[in-house]
């Protein structure tokens, strides 16, 4: 199974952006998302943002993905 990921650009150089989420660093392709913005959200799938999200939703949906990493851990 496949999930998209909200993370933060933290820079682009032309149509790679480093993004980061819950510590992890990674590049990715921007391409199909042209109007990405230093310290905007993208949703990142394979390696491709595929979509902006605003700064509200983002944060929920991460607040959301840690609630159930907790669950998850206290289910072991």
């Amino acid at each position: 199974m496949c999930l998209a990921v909200p993370m933060k650009v933290e820079q682009i150089q032309g149509s790679i952006a480093v993004v980061i989420s819950a510590g992890m660093k990674m590049q990715v392709d921007i391409s199909l998302t042209p109007e990405a913005r230093v310290g905007e959200y993208l949703i990142v799938h394979a390696g491709f943002a595929i979509e902006t999200l605003k700064p509200a939703e983002a944060e929920e949906t991460l607040k959301l993905m840690a609630e159930m990493a907790a669950l998850a851990e206290d289910g072991d």
